[in-house]
């Protein structure tokens, strides 16, 4: 499997199953299962499967991602777009504080995580960022979670790019 280049400017530190990995946009660490093996060399991070079973393909493609992702990280972050459909619907951001007006009769709040950044612009579109991409996924899921997308008007929180299928309404399969 393809080894885990170490770009410039970030450092990492192996201590068995548990990886640190420094850089610019922050700190992650992960402690990976027995199943792997994970060794330096020559600026990279190769992972090897210490049994051969079917779970250690597994953990073996997997861990091989997330330590990639590490790296990817600390060193560029990731960054997902979000975006509000609805009349009224709008976003606000206050100190580590995400406010949402999605048709409730009161708006949700959201506390933003340690190492996430959200930004706002044009009132519905929503930018967060950070160094983790698993807390990243798991924070834009429970933002979308405040308002799911309905299939009849496309009404409510989607990732941008997102294709919602929209059904037909009650008279859709009349015949005249």
């Amino acid at each position: 499997m393809k080894p885990v280049a170490i770009p410039k400017g970030v450092t990492i530190d192996l201590k068995g199953q548990n990886l640190k990995v420094k850089g610019p946009k922050g700190e992650l660490q992960w402690t990976f299962v027995p199943e792997v093996s994970l060794v330096e060399k020559e600026g990279k991070i190769l992972v090897a499967r210490t049994e051969q079973t079917k779970r250690g393909s597994a953990m073996h493609g997997l861990s091989r991602t997330l330590a990639n992702n590490m790296v990817v990280g600390v060193s560029a972050g990731f960054e997902k777009r979000m975006e509000m459909v609805g009349t009224g619907y709008r976003a606000s951001v206050a100190g580590k504080e995400l406010t949402l007006n999605v048709g409730y009769s009161k708006p949700r709040v959201l506390a933003i995580p340690e190492g996430i950044t959200v930004k706002v612009e044009k009132n519905t579109a929503l930018i967060i960022g950070g160094a983790d991409k698993v807390a990243l996924g798991a924070y834009c899921a429970d933002i979308r979670r405040q308002r799911p997308p309905e299939p009849y008007k496309g009404k409510g929180i989607r990732y941008e790019g997102e294709v919602i299928k929209l059904k037909e309404g009650k008279g859709g399969g009349k015949k005249k």
